[in-house]
């Protein structure tokens, strides 16, 4: 018997890598695509071409340098979706500034901690949105604002931060309005930026990212125009994006989702940013698809989930729907046929990734077979390195289960400052070690079974929750679920179901149960069934089971079996 293939794939190109800035990118944009739409905003009543839209952010870009900003300086970005969040993530890459990217859920001590930890010299900030009044919680953090003369901020608890840009009104005393920055920069700062143009190099810092912080304070994965500019393009490609393209982007604009495969994968493609409005609201992305004529969709499964479910999802013309991708979350095989049928999208794909990755490493080609593209995550992506290793870090044969490591041009220069974790997860052969658990089949298709720590031990047994979740979606009744583990003492873990219901239906533990009976093996049939109305997660979609075990474990005072 012949010996199995290790689990190693190396992506093949089709086209070499971007060997370009983020600036020198929009510069080609304009160039190639001058008078096309580049990004259209129906909510701020926006529709920019790539001529409008570039010289939007090279004003913008020599307003940061009158300023006082210099190349390498840290800019925070806390905002939610709309144009002035795309025009500063440019600009700060014209000016040679590390754009800071703030997640608009962050409240005061995130805040800080993020400000604090990159050293931001400014923050470009959205004055309110719903719950989170952006000004009101920056002055609580600096009270000096109040009193400060714009641009000249000295606050005691982030000594580094010299000004805050505010978007929209009524304006805060100490504040710049956004508007203004773009007509402080003359015909010096004009050449400074043109200068800068040659300076600054593809290998520069441009992005900090905080990771989720699922465990411990989150940490700033710092990203290069190198890391994110060919992941966009790659991202684009594996589409078949090109200018007459539009890509609907209800995904955050802070995450790689948003700002990496929606942004810079329309600026080295051609394709159109459409932003359905700031925060994700199914309805409004439904009537933003037809009204634009959108051919690309993005979302994580949820998103999805929520427009087809949504009570007027009949009613809209989706039929402009193309291709687009479902990622940041493992996406159901019920949910993924059913957005390829009922909203027309034969040709979405599956990414695959994490923000220290730039983010994707694996993504379905849209002419996959159906079966490939909802039951995994693709293909290596175009040069990257995968391994799948054991415990002991030795390469797996192909499908068995392993830790999935990745290396190329995606991958992270480090978190900032903190050199001790970023030796934790990437080695010195510059593999990063993702945490997730994986296979690779002998055709070189991915398949994500799971994180290492939300693998389930049960009676010296590993239990993969993916694998029952893909089970238990088959049952009519059952929207969503998630499978975790909790304590027990004699088996050391349990499982848990967290159900949500089909709207209008009824359903029980037993008939849950009685459904995994005889069709999967009895150790995978949950425990303890519970149902629920959400899941807790980020604003990325990514489900927080950590929260679920705890909130159960709490309830039913469980705990796990005392070992020696």
């Amino acid at each position: 018997m012949a010996e199995r293939a290790d689990s190693y794939v190396c992506g093949i190109a089709d086209a070499p890598l971007l060997g370009e800035t983020i600036g020198r990118s929009l510069d080609k944009a304009r160039e190639r695509w001058g008078d096309r739409e580049a990004l259209i905003s129906p909510s701020h009543g926006v529709r920019w071409t790539w001529n409008e839209f570039a010289d939007r952010v090279d004003t913008l870009a020599a307003g940061f340098l009158a300023l006082g900003l210099e190349r390498g300086e840290r800019i925070g970005i806390w905002s939610l979706n709309r144009p002035e969040w795309t025009l500063t993530q440019f600009a700060a890459a014209k000016a040679g500034l590390i754009l800071v990217t703030i997640n608009p859920a962050y409240r005061l001590t995130e805040l800080e901690f993020a400000l604090s930890k990159v050293g931001c010299a400014a923050v470009v900030t959205a004055t309110a949105f719903k719950t989170s009044n952006y000004m009101e919680m920056l002055n609580t953090l600096l009270p000096e604002l109040a009193t400060a003369e714009p641009a000249k901020l000295r606050a005691a608890r982030l000594p580094q931060l010299r000004m805050v840009i505010q978007i929209g009104g009524p304006l805060c005393p100490g504040t710049i309005p956004f508007e203004e920055v773009s007509r402080m920069g003359g015909e010096r700062h004009r050449e400074q930026i043109t200068a800068l143009g040659k300076l600054l190099q593809f290998d520069d810092a441009v992005n900090i990212q905080f990771t989720s912080g699922t465990t411990g304070s989150p940490k700033g994965v710092t990203l290069t125009h190198h890391n994110i500019l060919n992941n966009g393009y790659f991202n684009g490609r594996a589409m078949r994006l090109t200018e007459q393209d539009r890509i609907c982007i209800p995904v955050p604009l802070y995450h790689c989702f948003g700002m990496v495969m929606g942004n810079l994968s329309s600026v080295t493609l051609g394709a159109t940013m459409v932003y359905p409005g700031e925060g994700f609201d199914p309805l409004a992305t439904l009537k933003t698809i037809e009204q634009e004529r959108c051919t690309t969709l993005y979302g994580v499964p949820t998103m999805f989930i929520a427009e087809l479910d949504h009570p007027e999802f009949k009613s809209f013309n989706l039929k402009s729907l193309r291709t687009g991708i479902m990622a940041g979350a493992p996406c159901p095989i019920e949910v993924m046929k059913r957005v390829n049928t009922e909203m027309n999208m034969s040709e979405i794909t599956i990414a695959y990734g994490m923000t220290e990755t730039s983010p994707v490493s694996f993504q379905s080609a849209v002419d996959d077979p159906t079966e490939r593209r909802v039951s995994t995550v693709g293909r290596i992506h175009p040069h990257v390195e995968v391994k799948i290793v054991d415990l002991e870090g030795r390469i797996v044969p192909r499908g068995e289960r392993g830790e999935l490591c990745t290396r190329g041009y995606s991958v992270m220069l480090g978190y900032w400052d903190e050199p001790e974790k970023t030796a934790d997860v990437l080695d010195e052969n510059g593999w990063m070690h993702t945490g997730d658990l994986a296979t690779i089949d002998d055709e070189g298709y991915c398949n994500i079974v799971g994180r290492i720590k939300d693998m389930v031990i049960r009676g010296g047994e590993n239990l993969y929750p993916r694998e029952i979740e893909e089970f238990l979606y088959r049952h009519p009744k059952i929207q969503d679920v998630q499978i975790f583990g909790v304590a027990d003492d004699r088996y050391g873990e349990e499982l848990c179901a967290w159900i949500r219901i089909r709207s209008g239906e009824n359903l029980t533990a037993e008939e849950v149960r009685a459904f995994c009976h005889g069709q999967i093996a009895h150790n995978k049939i949950p425990r303890y069934v519970e149902f629920v109305d959400e899941f807790p997660m980020t604003v990325t979609g990514k489900i927080q089971k950590f929260m679920m075990r705890e909130a159960v474990e709490s309830r039913l005072g469980l705990k796990a079996a005392k070992t020696a």
